[in-house]
């Protein structure tokens, strides 16, 4: 016995330097600095924020704390290092493509031009666009858009999205661009719109973040499919495989269950796409 597991610790030691010489990409580059940069949004509430303590948060945060902690022991490190680093609407895509971040931790939609630039883990969440809008507007759907202000964030599926649907019900309304999330609740807010499009699930965080929450509602109606995921580096199967497994792993598991619950209530409420996302995402081993 002591003498095959000799063999064995052996043969391990002779295999470590062989399985370190064969990483590459994302997963070369952890290894080397002892570090893994994770991309979060500070205004995509519930997915991603900033907390009361100033540190990163959310369902998607979460999500990849986990994953950071699997690539960690897959790599052997055993202290391997988080950096969290903020990114926009506007330079998320830019800070993947360019290796700024390794992994995008927030909200974004998975869509085939988006593929171009960037790969997706599987998906960790399907929503839809839709309209938060203030009770004075006396908007209902998107029908009582025409002659009203929407504003949405330039560069978005949303805002792609929107511009599609009103174009072809012939409804007229004026498109309002705004930077982000927090300016589009202070719109809403002073008045100067009528309506904020963005996904559902976002929007519900966000109008807790008005001033006069109890004046804004949601319409019923979605304009659009947005299956959420991870953006990372194009190309890079290895580093997209240690992702996806722990997703399915998580997924399999339930282990997923409390997070959801966390942020957006009992499980019970997530309704059949979200369990059916789950269900489907829970690749076998």
């Amino acid at each position: 016995m002591i003498r095959w597991l000799t063999v064995l610790l052996g043969a391990l030691l002779l295999a470590g330097p062989v399985m370190g010489a064969e990483l590459d990409g994302t997963l070369k580059k952890i290894k080397a600095s002892n570090t893994i940069t994770l991309g979060y949004r500070e205004d995509a509430r519930p997915f991603a924020f900033t907390g009361d303590d100033g540190k990163p948060a959310g369902y998607s945060v979460e999500l990849c704390t986990r994953i950071a902690a699997s690539v960690g022991r897959e790599l052997g490190l055993f202290n391997l290092q988080t950096k969290w680093v903020k990114v926009t609407p506007e330079n998320r895509i830019a800070s993947v493509v360019n290796g700024t971040v390794d992994l995008e931790c927030g909200s974004t939609t998975a869509s085939l031009s988006r593929q171009e630039q960037v790969d997706f883990s599987l998906m960790t969440f399907i929503d839809g666009g839709s309209l938060l809008v203030t009770d004075v507007s006396g908007i209902r759907d998107l029908t009582t858009l025409a002659g009203k202000k929407v504003a949405v964030v330039p560069g978005t599926t949303t805002e792609k999205a929107l511009t599609a649907v009103l174009a072809k019900r012939s409804i007229r309304a004026t498109i309002v661009s705004v930077k982000d999330h927090a300016a589009g609740v202070a719109a809403l807010d002073n008045r100067t719109i009528d309506a904020y499009a963005s996904d559902r699930t976002l929007l519900i965080g966000m109008g807790r973040t008005s001033k006069n929450p109890d004046k804004l509602s949601l319409i019923e109606e979605f304009f659009s499919y947005e299956p959420h995921g991870f953006m990372l580096k194009r190309g890079d199967a290895a580093f997209r495989l240690s992702v996806n497994r722990v997703l399915a792993g998580m997924y399999r598991s339930g282990e997923v269950g409390p997070i959801f619950e966390k942020y957006f209530g009992s499980m019970t409420t997530a309704g059949p796409m979200i369990v059916g996302m789950y269900l489907m995402n829970g690749l076998p081993e």
